[in-house]
């Protein structure tokens, strides 16, 4: 059956990319007048929208060439020259280091970009590579970017708000952006079954804390992608070297990680029944003597000596008839 896609179904995953971008390039207006709060919320927008427009586009069938670039130019003003120009508005004021490092971030945006749409014509790559972004993608970037400005917006100024801190970290992001470090992508993360429900809760009171306390909220959300990286690395290593893990379902691959890690520390499963048993018979044929008790004669009779020998066995006492 050939599914027929209207022109106007066509339009909505372009429509979600523009109002992305929009949303981006409004942040610098609210820079410039000053509302810091509502730059950031911006941002944070268009990384909403921006996950939403590629989705959409692949469940209506509705994917393009001129989507994809449409979506990369958006992206890149989006999360690369908007953050550039609301932090060097924010804490420039006017030095030229500070322009020198919002070109640095806004020129590794646009590398980062140009190079994951060459990655997405690599037909050479391992199976595994689509679970990972190379280096950090872009709606993340351009958040990590604001990182500075949410602390002082939430804890005041300090440290993280002074300027050669600022535009050391911007440029330490910006060395990320064009990494070749692997990062998890969200788009082939699979839950089982038994974990939707307590998603679904853990979605509930993230929404809770983003609207109550929406700045630290995010700034620990950014802390924890930070902290995942090793992680990440050490799973791209991992499945590097384990090719019979690259096509295995979930559950699957954690056995296969649970058997390497037992032989990496040298473990041995534990014996079985059989086993034991079947070494119990190589040691008899090795010649092992098996005294066997001689059979109890039922009498109550006295031996010669006087003793008495072993009680015959009394049905009665039982409770069963002879028959």
């Amino acid at each position: 059956m050939v599914r027929v896609t209207t022109p106007g179904v066509r339009l909505l995953p372009n429509a979600i990319t523009v109002l992305a971008l929009c949303a981006g390039l409004s942040s610098v207006q609210f820079a410039l007048i000053g509302n810091y709060p509502m730059a950031i919320a911006s941002i944070g927008i268009a990384a909403v929208l921006d996950s939403l427009d590629g989705r959409i586009a692949r469940l209506l069938d509705a994917t393009s060439k001129m989507g994809q670039e449409l979506d990369s130019l958006s992206d890149g003003i989006s999360f690369g020259v908007a953050p550039a120009l609301v932090l060097y508005v924010w804490h420039a004021e006017g030095e030229r280091i500070g322009w020198v490092a919002s070109l640095i971030f806004a020129v590794c945006m646009i590398l980062r970009l140009a190079r994951f749409n060459t990655l997405i014509e690599d037909t050479e790559q391992p199976p595994y590579a689509g679970e990972f972004f190379v280096g950090v993608p872009a709606p993340a970037g351009g958040l990590l970017a604001m990182l500075p400005l949410i602390l002082e917006l939430q804890f005041g100024q300090g440290w993280w708000s002074h300027q050669y801190t600022v535009w050391v970290w911007t440029i330490a992001v910006a060395a990320l952006l064009i990494s070749r470090i692997p990062t998890l992508s969200l788009k082939t993360v699979k839950a089982p079954a038994k974990a939707i429900a307590p998603l679904l809760v853990g979605v509930g009171l993230l929404a809770a804390a983003i609207i109550q306390f929406p700045l630290v909220a995010l700034a620990i959300a950014l802390v924890l992608y930070l902290a995942h990286i090793p992680y990440s690395v050490y799973r791209q290593r991992w499945l590097a070297n384990h090719p019979e893990a690259w096509m295995a379902p979930p559950r699957e691959r954690r056995a296969i990680r649970r058997s390497s890690s037992r032989r990496r520390l040298g473990l041995r499963p534990p014996l079985r029944r059989v086993v034991a048993g079947a070494a119990q018979r190589v040691r008899l044929q090795r010649g092992e003597q098996h005294v066997a008790r001689a059979p109890r004669t039922l009498t109550n009779d006295k031996d010669r000596d006087g003793s008495r020998g072993p009680r015959r066995r009394s049905w009665r006492r039982i409770g069963l008839r002879k028959r």
